[in-house]
């Protein structure tokens, strides 16, 4: 419920390239045609339709023949007509992005795909195991799920109570990856969403305006009397000065027309 509430919040002016991943071909259309009125989105529709590039594929048809609309539906396009505004129309092929390889993962869209599909992604690259993911990947991976490995040979993998009936139970999903008589198990589970806290400010009410200040100052000079100065304990050891005694410009003037004369 909470996440269908949250995609029929979504308008085209609060899309982000995160965003965009929740929603689908009609929703990209239905967004274009309901914000095509809009002063602000006609402004900035090159911004809104970048968004919408990063996750789909945006095909401009020149004719619209059922021939040509077939041709791309068939090829997994939903075919229909954009408002660019009141008087422009043009018709449009949209596609989503598939993630079928783990170089289709990003920071974007890693958070919107289940733990179930991206044991599928990594089984159709894999070979090597976890390790063989370059670290740039890893990184995405883990940006959005939990994920734990375990190396052991084939009979003790599935042992009872072990490590993989744990994860299993946990509810991660599991890929196997052969190695020789060995089995990599990689587990994967969906990290929940944590919500950045933010800094809150407490408002000031008329009745604290109005509270009287306490005054905590507190006089040095009160409580810790300075010791008075005694002129007679003063000696050439804890006497300083502290300013610097200038010249005078005209006896340097003297000195050096002294200097001058007797070259």
């Amino acid at each position: 419920m909470k996440e269908a509430a949250s995609k029929q919040a979504l308008s085209i002016k609060n899309l982000t390239k995160s965003s965009i991943w929740d929603i689908q071909e009609n929703d990209v259309f239905r967004m274009l045609n309901s914000g095509s009125k809009d002063a602000d989105v006609k402004d900035n529709l090159r911004h809104y339709v970048d968004i919408i590039r990063s996750a789909f594929t945006i095909e401009e048809l020149k004719e619209d023949t059922p021939a040509i609309r077939k041709s791309y539906e068939k090829q997994g396009y939903k075919v229909g007509q954009v408002a660019l505004d009141e008087s422009t129309k043009v018709l449009w092929a949209i596609r989503k992005r598939p993630i079928m390889r783990v170089t289709d993962l990003t920071y974007e869209n890693i958070r919107h795909i289940s733990a179930s599909k991206l044991v599928e992604v990594l089984e159709r690259n894999f070979g090597g195991g976890w390790d063989s993911l370059s670290q740039s990947i890893q990184d995405i991976i883990e940006s959005g799920f939990d994920i734990s490995t375990t190396t052991l040979p084939k009979d003790r993998l599935h042992k009872k109570g072990g490590m993989y009936e744990k994860k299993i139970a946990d509810g991660y999903e599991v890929l196997e990856v052969a190695k020789g008589t060995w089995v990599e198990a990689i587990f994967a589970k969906l990290k929940p969403e944590t919500i950045k806290p933010r800094m809150k400010f407490d408002s000031v009410s008329e009745d604290d305006e109005d509270a009287e200040i306490e005054d905590n100052f507190v006089n040095h000079d009160e409580e810790d009397e300075l010791e008075e100065f005694n002129e007679d304990e003063m000696n050439e050891d804890n006497y300083r000065t502290t300013f610097e005694i200038e010249t005078d410009p005209d006896e340097e003037a003297g000195e050096l027309s002294e200097y001058g004369a007797d070259e």
